[in-house]
């Protein structure tokens, strides 16, 4: 059975709008296409517009894990507010079968003035649960989020991953038939995603449905048996996660093996945004296609606009979306331990030779002000590398790909100990 049915949808905004509507940005909308119809200005009709999804068509069969993925601006994020309801496609239909549990923007569907408490009990009616089964469900809710002592004060004075935590365990726990979760989990840290994500596993084995938007394609592969990717407001791809994902790092080549962004639209805070990531090889020039048997090095420059501590990052993900490693720079006081002054700033690490298998390489790039929390300023991917085996290194005779995820080439010694017996 279809749960969730969504035939040539599109969502157009004013430029400068938010996504939600209020009763004056209606009558305003009916009023001004009424206007230009009677003046038949059918060009203009989209003139100080865009359009954030066009024509996207797909189905949901109850109990399916879809995972939605794109790169920023993409429209997920639009997608999954037009099936929770809270805006409303410009054409097309959506049906949806079914209660559903929401987690897509922080306190979407809290009231800031209640207690976590309260609220628990206020999404659960919204839902159509009797208060006999919030009551049943409560403790466990409770329990998941880690907030008893907290469950009796005002959610506006909690922090964002307070909220996140009692956000998700809600939308997961009052047994929705259909669970929407977007990246907004990526604000709690690490063990708290680690416990989202086997409870999104645990609700799909209950046969509900959940879809879920993410940047990390590992949960992408492993939660969800289908994906669709989504590219300027419309699906390009449709099909088994694995396939989706592949296609999606494969579609983040950037033949320079470079980003660059001007100060106006790069990504960051007023604390600090990001310039340029870049793979770079032995000659100092960014490169895509890189020999596996040289050392690559990975830069990453930035803008620092405030004095501030800010640590940069790199997370390398294979074409299934598997995260091989993180690294930072941890080594360096100023990063470490020091307030700096603003400027512009690069760092950078080198990947050794011998090192990864054949195959293209995606980098994440972050900066942040604490390690150990969710980072400030993140793009995800920043610059994709191929690795090539062009049979230059010490690895014979085994050529091509290694067993395992990366093939480096480790030092070996061996020496006769003895007489045999």
């Amino acid at each position: 059975m279809n749960v969730i049915e969504v035939e040539n949808v599109s969502k157009r905004y004013r430029i400068g709008q938010t996504s939600y509507h209020t009763l004056r940005e209606d009558i305003y909308n009916v009023t001004g296409r009424l206007a230009r119809f009677r003046r038949n200005r059918e060009k203009a009709d989209d003139a100080g517009h865009i359009w954030a999804l066009k024509d996207v068509s797909f189905r949901v069969e109850e109990g399916e894990r879809l995972g939605v993925i794109g790169r920023n601006g993409s429209g997920k994020t639009t997608l999954l507010r037009l099936l929770a309801g809270i805006t409303r496609p410009t054409k097309g239909k959506i049906r949806v079968t079914g209660t559903m549990g929401v987690l897509i923007e922080l306190m979407a569907g809290f009231h800031p003035e209640l207690t976590g408490r309260n609220n628990i009990f206020l999404n659960g009616i919204i839902i159509g649960m009797s208060r006999k089964d919030i009551q049943r469900k409560f403790d466990e809710i409770v329990a998941f989020a880690g907030l008893k002592e907290f469950i009796d004060t005002p959610i506006k004075r909690y922090s964002s991953g307070m909220q996140v935590r009692l956000g998700f365990a809600v939308a997961a726990h009052l047994e929705p038939d259909i669970l929407l979760v977007d990246e907004v989990l990526a604000v709690g840290d690490a063990e708290f995603q680690k416990k989202c994500l086997g409870k999104m596993g645990d609700v799909a084995k209950e046969g509900r449905t959940v879809i879920l938007v993410s940047h990390n394609m590992a949960s992408i592969t492993q939660l969800c048996e289908r994906a669709v990717l989504l590219d300027g407001g419309k699906i390009v791809q449709d099909g088994p996660s694995r396939e989706v994902v592949s296609k999606y790092l494969s579609s983040g080549e950037n033949v320079s093996g470079e980003t660059v962004w001007s100060i106006s639209d790069a990504p960051g805070s007023e604390l600090v945004r990001l310039r340029a990531v870049r793979v770079v090889n032995e000659d100092g020039m960014p490169c895509f296609d890189t020999d596996m048997a040289k050392p690559i090095r990975l830069e990453i420059e930035f803008w620092c606009l405030r004095g501030t501590r800010m640590t940069p990052a790199f997370h390398i993900y294979n074409e299934l979306g598997n995260l091989l490693f993180f690294t930072a720079n941890l080594h360096d006081k100023i990063w470490a331990d020091r307030q700096y002054e603003p400027g512009l700033y690069r760092c950078s690490c080198e990947l050794p030779a011998n090192f990864f298998n054949e195959g293209t390489y995606s980098v994440n790039a972050y900066l942040c002000s604490d390690i150990n929390q969710a980072p400030d300023v993140r793009q995800e991917p920043a610059v994709s590398f191929r690795v090539h085996d062009l049979g230059t290194g010490p690895g014979r005779p085994i050529a091509g790909e290694w067993l395992g995820l990366i093939r480096p080439l480790l030092p070996w010694s061996g020496d006769r100990i003895g007489d045999p017996p």
